[in-house]
């Protein structure tokens, strides 16, 4: 899988390279600002770029805009961006059109490296990563706004592994039931908030955000 690493820390990004390659991921270029980040994307079509939020010259969304403009541009890229902290409008942002391809981590994440590495590949293969931490936010503001009291402790649990990306399968071995268990919770959650169930997990994280930004 071929990657391309966007961090202005020269010290981050050789520390990613290394990482990634050692999990036989393909490092063909790498940027430490947006312009740049978006020529070497389009010169070599990679996978997956990884993107960091904040990047110069401000040091406040240029990363993100150059996300947003590689979904645009390149819609057969995956992206993966990093963060310092949860910036709930960013992901709300970048999460609005469809979530295929997409993945929004902290950046303390990095140091669980099976798990990193897990999360590039999902994207890279069309699938979705969200960091928890930032479901749990987006989920907060929704209920904060328009409390799901419709759902049960356990279906809110379920809620937010599934906005993470995870398959039934991975939900129940994190919660330790049943395979068949969390399919009745994901078709009454579904049924509670109004939503389409589907099979495929990037629209499962889709109706799940959509119904978020819609407060």
């Amino acid at each position: 899988m071929r990657v391309v690493l966007a961090d202005d820390s020269v010290l981050l990004r050789e520390g990613l390279a290394a990482l990634l390659e050692g999990k036989d991921f393909e490092v063909v270029a790498q940027s430490g600002d947006a312009e740049d980040l978006l020529r070497k994307v389009g010169a070599h079509k990679p996978d997956v770029a990884i993107v960091d939020v904040r990047m110069p010259p401000t040091h406040t969304d240029e990363g993100l805009k150059a996300a947003l403009e590689i979904r645009s541009r390149f819609p057969d890229t995956g992206v993966l961006v990093l963060s310092a902290y949860v910036e709930e409008t960013s992901a709300l942002e970048l999460l609005s059109d469809d979530a295929a391809g997409i993945g929004y981590l902290l950046k303390d994440r990095v140091s669980d490296v099976d798990r990193f590495t897990e999360a590039v590949r999902r994207v890279g293969e069309g699938g979705s990563a969200l960091d928890p931490e930032v479901v749990s936010r987006l989920l907060g503001r929704r209920r904060r706004e328009d409390p799901l009291e419709a759902l049960s402790p356990r279906e809110r649990e379920v809620l937010g592994l599934m906005a993470e990306g995870r398959s039934n399968h991975a939900i129940a071995e994190a919660l330790v039931v049943t395979e068949r268990a969390v399919e009745k919770h994901v078709t009454s959650i579904f049924t509670k908030l109004s939503l389409p169930p589907t099979v495929e997990d990037h629209r499962r994280v889709l109706a799940v955000l959509a119904y978020v930004q819609s407060a």
